[in-house]
């Protein structure tokens, strides 16, 4: 194997931990002193110095132990820096090396740690406008600028948001443990968004390309655990519900290049024990009588998936279904699926009469309402504002699948 193919399987690798592990990573590395800040710096030398050693020595048998170790090498040099030191002999007595939560050990072998950094970014000394966006970037690693797109903020906005969060956890020594049973329900409710938002934010469609299905997986992972640590939590389980029911869908939606929309995917391709799995969340999550969000957008996802054993699609159900979560939790996307679902029961016109009725200025920059106006419009016959209404709906995304479906509907629906 040549030199550049040698560089190019350890950039690979490289990328790979970086989608997969940094999450664990992070939070292994900053339980010592709750300084995420440095963390974050010392895991990116961490990366640097294996782009540079791997391609000569070899990928290591457990790259992800060998990145953790140089990080807190490197956290160890900085403590004996002079800067450091300086501070300590200013007064500075707390402990800067305080022992870890976390024993050294392998971190391929333990348990999803991910969850205690999640609970600290959701600590009630953090700001709530800024406990999912922080948990999307520590634990999720999604970029700033990615976020800040998907909750329509200036980028530069959102970075000074997240710099000053973690400097709020390392000041206020808030620490990297999971609270206890008592604490968990105040904190719970950040924690499972930033979860639902790991999964439910399609960033390429606001972003451009990036690892949805790697994306996905960690929600999902980070799902299921939080709800089988907490099996009365009903919001908990219905989270698990809704993405093992969404995930199971995922071999049917095509590829990066061709985008599959839900009624023209093949059910015979959808995963049966994820739907299995996700059915069982949401029946252990009805049965504790407590009705939220995520059971609802769960019924919703189970409503779909049902066609694979009946064959059809009950509109009516879906409908009653987007009602009732909109009743609960009218955010944006919810109230432009409950505008398609009209439109599919009650006709385009009454769909684009409920779409118009949202009446907030952000639905001007929201990718999925441009699609479903688009459609919409098709369906009423008003070629030109359709075809105004798919160019605004392309606008908004360099996905590339999802653009080229969005080009063929306006050239094939549009005389």
């Amino acid at each position: 194997m040549g030199r550049r193919e040698v560089a190019g399987d350890a950039a690979a690798r490289a990328e790979e931990l970086a989608r997969v592990a940094y999450g664990r990573l992070l939070a292994i590395l900053a339980a010592a002193d709750g300084d995420i800040e440095s963390a974050e710096d010392c895991l990116a030398d961490a990366f640097a110095q294996a782009l540079h050693t791997w391609p000569a020595k070899g990928i290591p048998d457990n790259p992800a132990a060998w990145l953790l170790t140089v990080a807190r090498n490197r956290r160890h040099d900085l403590r004996r820096s002079a800067p450091h030191r300086l501070t300590d002999r200013l007064g500075d007595t707390a402990p800067r090396d305080a022992p870890a939560v976390f024993p050294d050990c392998d971190p391929d072998a333990i348990p999803d740690r991910r969850l205690a950094l999640l609970f600290v970014c959701a600590h009630p000394a953090i700001d709530p406008a800024v406990r999912t966006p922080l948990m999307l970037q520590t634990v999720l690693a999604c970029d700033a600028t990615r976020i800040a797109r998907a909750f329509a903020m200036p980028p530069a906005a959102m970075a000074q948001r997240l710099v000053r969060a973690k400097r709020r956890i390392r000041d206020a020594r808030i620490p990297f443990v999971v609270p206890g049973r008592d604490q968990m329900p105040e904190r719970l409710a950040p924690v499972l968004e930033a979860i639902y938002g790991a999964h439910a934010i399609d960033f390429p469609l606001v972003a451009g390309p990036g690892p949805r299905d790697a994306l996905a997986t960690e929600s999902h992972v980070l799902a299921v655990t939080l709800a089988d640590l907490l099996p009365g939590e009903p919001e908990a389980l219905g989270l698990a519900a809704l993405i093992s029911l969404s995930l199971a869908r995922r071999p049917s939606r095509g590829t990066d290049d061709c985008f599959v929309p839900l009624d023209q995917q093949d059910p015979s391709r959808w995963d049966a024990e994820l739907i299995a799995m996700g059915e069982d969340y949401l029946r252990r999550a009805h049965a504790l009588g407590r009705i939220g969000r995520f059971q609802l957008e769960a019924a919703i996802q189970s409503a779909h998936c049902a066609r694979a054993a009946s064959g059809r699609t009950d509109w009516q159900a879906l409908l009653a279904l987007h009602a009732a979560l909109l009743r609960l939790a009218p955010t944006l996307g919810a109230l432009v699926a409950h505008a398609a679902a009209v439109g599919r029961v009650e006709g385009a016109t009454a769909g684009l009469a409920a779409l118009d009725a949202i009446g907030d200025d952000a639905v001007r920059r929201f990718q999925p309402a441009w699609a479903t106006r688009a459609h919409l419009l098709a369906e009423a016959g008003l070629g030109a504002e359709a075809a105004e209404a798919f160019g605004r709906a392309i606008s908004l995304t360099t996905d590339a699948g999802m653009r080229g479906y969005l080009e063929q509907q306006r050239c094939s629906r549009i005389p």
